[in-house]
């Protein structure tokens, strides 16, 4: 990939979320509610209310959601990289694109720039002698095996992420009000407590 391409895909990136953020902006100004009152344009900081000292104990449930939050939005970007690089399987199985071409059969600058990509360090033909049709065949049936392995490895990783997500689910850390095993029982359910002795004064 040459540096125009680089600066391209950057370019492209940095307009689609200038756009994206922006429209979110435009499109919230024109469909939220607007009915100020001097309770809503309050400074708001962690749910704590800005009178009194600052020297205060933040509500701990702040932390564990920013956490949590961190680690799988952490988690969750590698998912790019994986896009970027085995992204090029999938174009290599385009049937428009023109892989071999030439007699006897080489691969064209397209097809060598992906496979570079894919960590092929001297890309070449499967086989010289069967021609470029029966070349690009077979790299598009490399490349429908490779999509699909790469598949099943981000299914993988997902599920980890997904197996993290219900356990933390399961535990509660995801309620902000996250009550007690005594408190969560019912009262059918809670052990029975004889009643105290009574101690007479004599």
């Amino acid at each position: 990939m040459n540096a125009t391409a680089v600066v391209g895909y950057l370019a492209l990136f940095a307009t689609a979320g200038f756009l994206f953020v922006f429209g979110s902006l435009l499109m919230g100004r024109f469909l939220r509610a607007h009915a100020p009152s001097p309770e809503k344009l309050a400074t708001y900081e962690c749910g704590e209310p800005t009178i009194g000292s600052s020297y205060i104990q933040f509500d701990l449930r702040f932390y564990v959601v920013a956490l949590l939050f961190l680690v799988f939005d952490v988690e969750v970007s590698f998912f790019f990289p994986w896009a970027a690089v085995f992204g090029q399987a999938t174009q290599l199985r385009d049937p428009v694109a023109n892989l071999v071409a030439g007699s006897p059969a080489q691969l064209t600058d397209y097809a060598d720039q992906r496979l570079r990509t894919l960590g092929v360090e001297r890309p070449q033909v499967p086989e010289r002698s069967l021609g470029a049709a029966e070349n690009e065949r077979r790299i598009r049936q490399i490349a429908d095996r490779l999509a699909l392995v790469s598949m099943a490895d981000v299914g993988v990783f997902f599920a980890v992420l997904l197996v993290g997500f219900s356990y933390v689910w399961k535990r509660g850390d995801l309620d902000w009000v996250r009550a007690t095993e005594e408190q969560a029982a019912t009262p059918e359910d809670r052990p029975h407590e004889p009643p105290a002795a009574r101690t007479t004064v004599s």
